[in-house]
């Protein structure tokens, strides 16, 4: 049987492999051309000791010093030893480009492009059936900017695994991605992109989730929640471990006309009983009924007494001011993982 494994990096590139049962994961990375650092293939030395954050496997045999009995049970593993049983996520304590990694470039054709909102663009980009894009739900790619040299950082709003990627991103007046859409996009056109990127992606479930999101922040999160939909079909009558725990959402914009993606998150607490949302809108004038920032509408049920894993993603000022305020109050979560981007003209 083979396993997909995806292996981050500590320059926040992802590479997935496939790897067979039989075969070891150094092996399989080898074969995909990537060498993950290693000064012996018999569980010796540990150099190539890495962290495995998902799946099921053996870890094969080693030594007392190359990995202690704490230390495999915390997750740590011997790549030159360990073999997969499912799919797994593995953090590799070295850089991509240490490992002469090369990025997956794809190339696709715009499949859509939508206004979402006077404020907000949508778009997708298809490629060949037979290719998967496989990333971990959460991260992001690189896209070209059709007709320059430019590319832009967008996260994906679509899961992983399918021949078409989605997107959700900001319109910013004279940016380059924004005017192209906006004004030239032609659906059929050429695009190239590359990724995966990032280590702000969905770990495996183990406790509550709360997931706060700041304007086209939203994107990594949908990614997110459609990833639990696909893993629930897959496994039938759901996947345990994201059944028994609360995830919920809480997405915050500055004026009204920035708050989308209600339809899909209306569509996603029909299908998670376990997820639910509120969104919330700063401009004071807004008919909203919930105004202010998110950290306002964060309550004690939200936080599990700190037994939750916190999701940021949006603007600099808005991971600050949850950071402090998770501060302020006392809590520290279990986990808390964060995303930050700066939408400029410059950079859009």
């Amino acid at each position: 049987m083979t396993h997909s494994i995806a292996l981050q990096f500590e320059d926040d590139v992802t590479h997935f492999i496939a790897c067979t049962e039989d075969e070891t994961v150094a092996d399989a990375a080898y074969r995909h051309g990537i060498s993950i650092p290693l000064d012996c293939r018999d569980g010796a030395c540990g150099t190539c000791k890495s962290f495995c954050e998902q799946g099921r496997y053996d870890g094969g045999n080693y030594i007392e010093d190359a990995l202690t009995d704490d230390e495999a049970r915390q997750g740590f593993v011997l790549p030159c030893q360990m073999r997969a049983k499912t799919d797994c996520v593995i953090r590799v304590p070295a850089s991509s480009t240490a490992c002469k990694l090369r990025r997956s470039t794809l190339r696709g054709r715009l499949a859509a492009v939508d206004r979402a909102s006077d404020t907000t663009l949508t778009f997708s980009i298809a490629v060949d059936p037979s290719i998967k894009i496989d990333f971990l739900p959460g991260q992001y790619a690189r896209i070209q900017v059709p007709g320059t040299s430019e590319s832009r950082a967008y996260s994906f709003s679509s899961s992983p695994g399918n021949h078409n990627a989605s997107f959700l991103i900001r319109d910013v007046p004279n940016g380059k991605m924004s005017t192209y859409l906006r004004q030239f996009a032609r659906v059929g056109e050429p695009v190239t992109f590359d990724g995966p990127y990032g280590a702000f992606y969905l770990r495996k479930i183990e406790r509550p989730l709360l997931m706060l999101a700041g304007g086209t922040g939203l994107a990594p999160f949908l990614s997110m929640l459609n990833s639990m939909v696909a893993e629930e079909l897959l496994h039938g009558d759901g996947d345990q471990r994201v059944k028994h725990h609360s995830i919920r959402l809480i997405y915050g914009v500055t004026r009204d006309d920035d708050l989308v993606g209600l339809e899909q998150l209306d569509r996603l607490t029909e299908q998670l009983p376990q997820f639910g949302y509120v969104t919330c809108v700063a401009d004071s004038g807004s008919a909203h009924p919930l105004k202010g920032y998110v950290t306002q509408h964060i309550t004690s049920e939200n936080l599990h007494e700190g037994d939750v894993d916190i999701y940021v993603c949006g603007p600099p000022p808005m991971v600050g001011a949850v950071r402090n305020w998770l501060s302020e109050k006392g809590v520290k979560p279990e986990n808390f993982f964060f995303e930050k981007f700066a939408p400029a003209t410059a950079m859009s």
